[in-house]
């Protein structure tokens, strides 16, 4: 084991300057205009496994952009079989004003490295990679059978991952999977997430008179689509925080007083969570702390609304239609399409006969959990605190990955949620970073972690 860390600290720079030009890709997988770019760096992807060692890199294409697939099968058929998850595509880079940086041209500041796609996700699976490097390098092969599924549309919705999964599973069979596109509770802290909520996405339209009218005459004998959905939004949760949804929470799993005494453990502190991101006060059910909020609590939230005219100067329009995008957040047992439903039905009951209504679903994934005493989560634990020599804490995540419960239930394979993010590092906005110590750390933890679950 001192071998393999040793190869890793001697190559550092190295392994920082490789990264550097990976992150040079503008991989934006939801802007069209970016296809080929993206197509691009799966390419670069492809060809950089194969020159590390593995046995075999396939592209595979799909509806929208390719999935890159690699696999090293030597450790032989009793061998265990890791599965390795990330995704090469980025985020819009959008506002461009406010980013310090060029953000298709890392750069290194105060030892943190800013680029679109440092922490979410071309950083993490890099290290991944240069893990598996170490390996090859320092023994000339690996302590188990090690596949990596990397994508090119997870920013995107990951609209033909599943499909995929499905059409291939007995390429990727395996006995766990490992992804690393989570954060750290906070710096300095390594951090196992065993949770994840899911989502439901949402778009609702009201649609009113037949064409956008003349406000003079017609206002006041005309509802207003606006001003009618303004008011439904109003109307999703009550003034203690609660949706008010009906069967909403019905099948929320009570999470134990154990867990919730854990969560009180952790170095949380309100005042500068609101300090942070420059509000004077927190919402939420008030029966439940910020934590538990965020992370064991269902949540709904508009994230746009759309209609009537918004150009310079005036337009008096009562406007023909307005729209709202909504998602929500669920715990298990949770199913997004069950909340879809509950949702549509209950906007539908609320709205006026002047309207109509429509409530186009979007896309959902299902939350997930990970019993913390599984095989991987304990050979994880083991390789963040020989990177890191610290021992890691276990947490919740208020966001979601979908294909964590795929994975989970089309593989049969337990999912571990080994991230190297920090809650400051930006990801989707202006100016993402990935700490420096927590990439080389990561190379470190991913390589033990082989070696770790070989064990197991």
């Amino acid at each position: 084991m001192k071998e393999l860390l040793s190869f890793i600290e001697n190559n550092q720079e190295k392994h920082l300057e490789q990264l550097k030009e990976f992150l040079k890709l503008k991989s934006i997988s939801a802007e069209p205009e970016y296809k080929e770019e993206v197509r691009r760096t799966a390419m670069w992807l492809k060809i950089h496994l194969s020159k590390i060692g593995f046995e075999k890199t396939q592209i595979f294409e799909t509806k929208g952009h390719p999935i890159v697939y690699a696999e090293w099968l030597g450790a032989g058929n009793n061998a265990k079989t890791v599965l390795i998850y990330g995704h090469y595509d980025v985020q819009p880079v959008d506002p461009i004003e406010e980013w310090n940086t060029p953000p298709f041209e890392p750069t290194v500041i105060d030892n943190k490295l800013y680029a679109r796609g440092t922490a979410d996700d071309k950083g993490q699976i890099f290290a991944h990679i240069k893990g598996i490097e170490a390996h090859f390098q320092t023994y000339g092969k690996l302590p188990v059978n090690v596949k990596l599924l990397i994508e090119g549309e997870e920013e995107a919705g990951s609209g033909n991952l599943d499909e995929f999964i499905a059409n291939n599973k007995d390429i990727l069979k395996c006995d766990t999977v490992l992804i690393s596109d989570t954060e750290w509770y906070t710096f300095g802290l390594p951090s196992i997430c065993y949770a994840l909520r899911g989502i439901s996405f949402v778009e609702i339209k009201v649609i009113g008179p037949n064409r956008d009218l003349h406000s003079g005459s017609y206002g006041g004998a005309v509802d207003n689509p606006i001003f009618v959905l303004a008011k439904m939004l109003t109307k999703l949760k009550d003034e203690r925080g609660k949706i008010i949804i009906p069967g909403f929470y019905d099948d929320v799993v009570k999470v134990s007083e154990e867990e919730r005494k854990h969560f009180k453990n952790l170095p949380f502190s309100e005042d500068e969570l609101k300090k942070s991101i420059e509000v004077e006060e927190l919402s939420g059910e008030i029966d439940f702390s910020v934590l538990e909020r965020i992370w064991i609590r269902p949540s709904i939230d508009v994230n746009g609304i759309k209609g009537g005219y918004i150009g310079e100067g005036m337009k008096t329009i009562i406007p023909s239609e307005a729209s709202a995008k909504i998602s929500m957040r669920l715990v298990p047992n949770q199913n997004p399409q069950d909340i879809t439903e509950k949702l549509s039905k209950y906007l539908i009951s609320i709205a006026p006969k002047s309207v109509k209504i429509i409530v186009n679903p979007a896309h959902g994934g299902n939350p997930v959990i990970t019993p913390i005493d599984s095989p991987g989560i304990k050979a994880a634990v083991k390789a963040l605190e020989a990177a890191f020599n610290k021992k890691p804490v276990f947490m919740r995540e208020g966001g979601s990955i979908p294909v964590t419960d795929t994975f989970s239930k089309m593989l049969g394979a337990p999912p571990v949620l080994m991230g190297l993010g920090l809650p400051d590092d930006n990801i989707h906005a202006p100016n993402e970073k990935i700490n420096l110590e927590n990439f080389f750390g990561g190379i470190k933890a991913s390589a033990v972690f082989l070696s770790e679950y070989s064990k197991l």
